[in-house]
């Protein structure tokens, strides 16, 4: 697997995404001066498109838990930017 960065990304976007298609090379794409991991393009797969729901969780039924309408958060928050 190979890693990316978002500028070689833009420049060669069709190449790649070529290489992907073809080889089934995984890539994982780095964003800014640190080389921070934030992405993965995979090949694509119909198998996992035609999956059924699957259960999240090991206690699904036993915990739960509720947002409040007041619940704020910011995309670089959810991000950890």
């Amino acid at each position: 697997m190979d890693s990316i960065g978002v500028g070689e990304l833009k420049s060669d976007f069709s190449n790649i995404l070529r290489e992907i298609q073809e080889s089934g090379k995984k890539y994982i794409i780095e964003y800014g001066k640190r080389h921070k991991k934030v992405a993965m393009i995979i090949p694509y797969d119909k198998k996992l498109e035609e999956q059924e729901n699957r259960t999240f969780g090991l206690l699904q039924g036993i915990g739960s838990f509720k947002l409040h309408d007041d619940f704020v958060m910011s995309d670089e928050e959810l991000l950890g930017l």
